[in-house]
């Protein structure tokens, strides 16, 4: 199956927004053709799925490799292995926790070169905005990143700092005038309001309870993200750059997207699989493999943003994976005041969203457009990535939407094993996974080639590419 020309059939194809019996041709690493029902090529080598789900592959906008300067937490070759096992052929990588941050020209350099050789699947960037780098910013978009990202509230990390408004007053023209084609920069933006979170943790922090759960959600208000939103839909409205807000987890916050998309052009946001799968109620003190930031809230926050997606007010999922070690974890401690914040999910997504979204009616093709086709538009790579459809890069998966698994993190291909999905239920297996036409993951149900005794296997090339904006 590593062949660069063959047909792969299937009863259930995601495609053209529909789920239909289809044959998908690949010729030369990309869709030659979608030929409805199954039929048989001449000359091509040819396998049937059954009914095995033929899907795009996922496109993960928001992951943290963190190579170079922080490999030990994860790195473009574990990365990559965990987002082919789970269905990910394309993931666009954080300006941050790499160092030096991908704030300029050369930081950015040094990422390319890490991930060259090593990734298994196709990778973009994105770059930083942080306090007195704008001069910076045309040079990185000429350099092709597919935007920028800020944060509003400390990041984490001192290398990349927070902007305030009159930072971004100089920024957001900045970006709104760079221009590829039909397309104006963007700027996605970590939205809490460091005032609110201030007021809310009061003198004390979380000193004298921080292995309480409830207390660390406490000290992150949906306040917080709700005023940070609104001073970015006001930036959005005067300076006219495309804005988007990442992993949304406040069900307080969506009216405002709403009326914010409505009145304004280029304004999106998106959530993540985490504030879909969990909720706080759930969540033990101690349980530090659960922080993240902002935190993961109440029952009925989950399930306004199922809502807001089904509605559309939020566009897309993405993984906001942010995995750490052990230590940094604070896993022995159970400490939320030092834990990192950032949850290791990049290699569970599909299935998790899967399992929430059939359990609340949703299809395979809901999930298709969350994962595949909204955030390939959003990175500016729609003419390559998203869609099973002639011309389109070769991504694809073959998905089994009815196995029931139960994840054992060891198990897993991040660096770093600790996952807030260890022991939970979730729905789907990805059998292969193919980038531009080449077969990069199998679970062992779908042969790489000769030899294959049935276990998980990868191809023993990193083939990922780096990908860049389209220009039409």
């Amino acid at each position: 199956m590593q062949n660069e020309e063959f047909a792969i059939s299937s009863k259930q194809v995601v495609h053209e927004g529909k789920i239909a019996p289809a044959t998908v041709v690949v010729r030369g690493g990309k869709i030659a053709e979608v030929i409805a029902g199954s039929n048989a090529q001449p000359g091509v080598r040819s396998i049937d799925v059954g009914n095995l789900a033929v899907m795009p592959g996922i496109v993960d906008v928001h992951v943290h490799v963190n190579e170079p300067g922080r490999t030990e937490w994860e790195g473009f070759e574990t990365a990559g292995r965990a987002a082919v096992a789970g269905g990910v052929s394309t993931i666009v990588v954080m300006p941050l926790n790499c160092s030096p941050v991908a704030t300029h020209i050369d930081a950015l350099s040094q990422e390319v070169h890490a991930a060259e050789g090593t990734c298994a699947c196709d990778f973009g960037f994105w770059g930083g905005v942080v306090p007195g780098n704008v001069a910076e910013l045309r040079k990185l978009w000429a350099a092709g990143v597919l935007g920028f990202k800020c944060f509003t509230v400390h990041s984490g990390i001192d290398e990349f700092p927070n902007v305030t408004s009159r930072d971004l007053e100089e920024a957001m023209p900045v970006i709104a005038s760079l221009r590829d084609g039909r397309r104006n920069g963007l700027l996605l933006v970590h939205a809490e309001d460091p005032k609110s979170i201030e007021a809310a943790r009061g003198p004390s922090g979380l000193d004298g309870d921080p292995r309480s759960y409830r207390k660390y959600l406490a000290s992150r208000p949906s306040e917080s993200e709700t005023r940070a939103i609104e001073m970015m839909v006001e930036m959005c409205r005067k300076s006219g750059c495309r804005t988007h807000i990442v992993h949304v987890s406040s069900g307080d916050s969506l009216a405002l997207i709403a009326e914010a998309k409505n009145a304004i052009p280029g304004f999106s946001a998106e959530t993540c699989p985490h504030y879909l799968s969990f909720a706080a109620e759930e969540i033990s003190d101690g349980a530090t493999e659960f922080k993240c930031a902002p935190p993961i809230r109440e029952r009925a926050h989950r399930e306004a943003l199922w809502r807001g997606l089904e509605v559309g007010v939020l566009d897309l999922v993405a993984s906001d994976h942010s995995p750490a070690p052990a230590e940094l974890k604070s896993l022995q401690e159970g400490n939320f005041a030092k834990a990192w914040g950032g949850i290791a999910g990049l290699q569970l997504q599909l299935p998790a969203v899967w399992a929430g979204a059939k359990e609340r009616g949703c299809s395979l093709e809901d999930v298709a457009r969350w994962m595949c086709e909204a955030p390939a538009k959003l990175a500016g790579i729609e003419d390559q990535k998203g869609k099973i459809t002639r011309g389109m890069d070769a991504d694809l998966i073959v998905f089994n939407p009815e196995s029931k698994w139960t994840v054992r993190g060891s198990e897993l291909e991040h660096r770093h094993k600790a996952t807030p999905y260890d022991g939970r239920s979730v729905l789907g297996t990805v059998h292969a996974t193919f980038v531009r036409g080449k077969q990069v993951f199998s679970s062992g149900e779908i042969a790489m080639g000769a030899g294959l005794d049935g276990t998980r296997a990868f191809a023993k090339e990193a083939i990922g590419r780096w990908v860049k904006r389209s220009q039409a």
